[in-house]
């Protein structure tokens, strides 16, 4: 098998040259995708590499959303998904329909779209987010009040160190939602010296007992940083692999081991191989929504253009 992987690895390596990619992998991915990507980060530094790079095509390695952000931003590129079923359940929950009928209850209030959710429902936003901007988009905002979507629990942590008011939409993650209090307090019993680290868009009652609430990205940049030898990670399991492999003389403990996300885990080398080989599984978004979503982004990358 391992020899097998080995080949497979040799021409996608091969394929990418030839086919002048690059190869984006998001922190959740499998450790092995990690390992073929070019670049492995956040959404906000995929985003920001799939504006920068010059490779004629992408290959986004992570859900569908994503895929479609780089397609947005980069409409003269090929962007290309190995998985084409790989979703988000958060983006899920929110359409754009929805989203016009709840703009229709709040007039004059600006929407912050977390970034997880589809072009469409983009394009009916103000300005777009990440974890790790988002309260910086929102207290750029004039207005005293916004309605942010989807994630509640993002939504929510936000709100608390904000004085704006915060409507929320019911969004979540299923895959964070996994990971509880009682993990956390169990684990702390366990490994009393540990930092625990949580994203935010975990539950509200585990965030509130994290020592640090971070976006993967800031998560990566903060075991590089610290001089503790224990983390406890409340956030996908993917993102070990690469807080492990940047920092071997740490411990990292998974706050929970069903927080899984298995849309990420769909993609896999032999599914990275063909769509280079066949330049087949292309993210397009019809140019209208593609205009519209793609102003929502630009607002948000200008903020974060020195972050």
């Amino acid at each position: 098998m391992e020899n097998e992987d080995s080949e497979i690895i040799e021409s996608i390596r091969h394929l990418k040259q030839k086919r002048g990619a690059i190869i984006l992998a998001h922190n959740y991915q499998r450790g092995e995708i990690q390992d073929i990507a070019d670049f492995v980060g956040d959404s906000l530094e995929l985003s920001q590499k799939a504006v920068k790079t010059d490779a004629d095509a992408i290959v986004f390695c992570g859900v569908h959303f994503m895929a479609e952000t780089a397609s947005i931003l980069c409409p003269a590129k090929k962007v290309l998904i190995p998985e084409p079923s790989a979703g988000c359940p958060m983006a899920n929950m929110i359409t754009a329909k929805g989203l016009r009928e709840r703009k229709d209850t709040l007039p004059g209030v600006p929407v912050v779209c977390y970034i997880n959710s589809s072009a469409e429902v983009k394009a009916e936003a103000d300005i777009c987010c990440t974890s790790s901007n988002a309260l910086k988009v929102i207290e750029s905002l004039k207005a005293d009040e916004i309605l942010f979507i989807p994630d509640q629990y993002l939504g929510s942590y936000i709100a608390g160190k904000t004085d704006k008011k915060v409507h929320l939409w019911p969004g979540y993650c299923p895959t964070h939602a996994h990971i509880q209090a009682k993990n956390i307090i169990s684990l702390r019993q366990k490994y009393p010296g540990a930092v625990v680290m949580v994203h935010p868009e975990c539950r509200p009652d585990v965030v509130a007992i994290a020592d640090e609430v971070l976006s993967t990205g800031s998560m990566c940049r903060f075991a590089r940083e610290t001089d503790v030898k224990e983390i406890i990670v409340g956030t996908e399991v993917g993102t070990i692999h690469r807080l492990q492999k940047e920092n071997p003389l740490i411990t990292f403990i998974p706050a929970s081991e069903r927080a899984v996300c298995p849309n990420m885990k769909l993609t896999t080398l032999e599914s990275v191989l063909w769509c280079l080989q066949e330049m087949s599984n292309r993210v397009i978004v019809t140019e209208d929504i593609r205009v519209k979503a793609a102003i929502a982004i630009d607002k948000m990358l200008e903020l974060s253009a020195d972050s």
